[in-house]
């Protein structure tokens, strides 16, 4: 995980640990709160891990008022 910012460690870890739980839709804005970033910051960075990230597979799945991304482990 070295290729990563420390903000997109810790969001890869945080999706990677709620995958294993069992959740599979998430908000930045949630992310945000649990990890202590702000919506913008994780908004901004998804999109790239989406991209660029083995470890999840992330996937822009709906829009309404905020994206919804959906999150398997890959």
């Amino acid at each position: 995980m070295s290729d990563y910012t420390d903000e997109e460690q810790r969001i890869i870890a945080y999706l990677r640990e709620s995958v294993g739980a069992g959740e599979r839709y998430f908000r930045a804005k949630n992310i945000a709160e649990a990890i202590g970033l702000s919506a913008k910051q994780v908004g901004a960075r998804l999109p790239r891990l989406a991209e660029k990230s083995e470890e999840v597979e992330i996937e822009k799945w709906g829009r309404a008022r905020s994206t919804t991304w959906r999150v398997t482990v890959g």
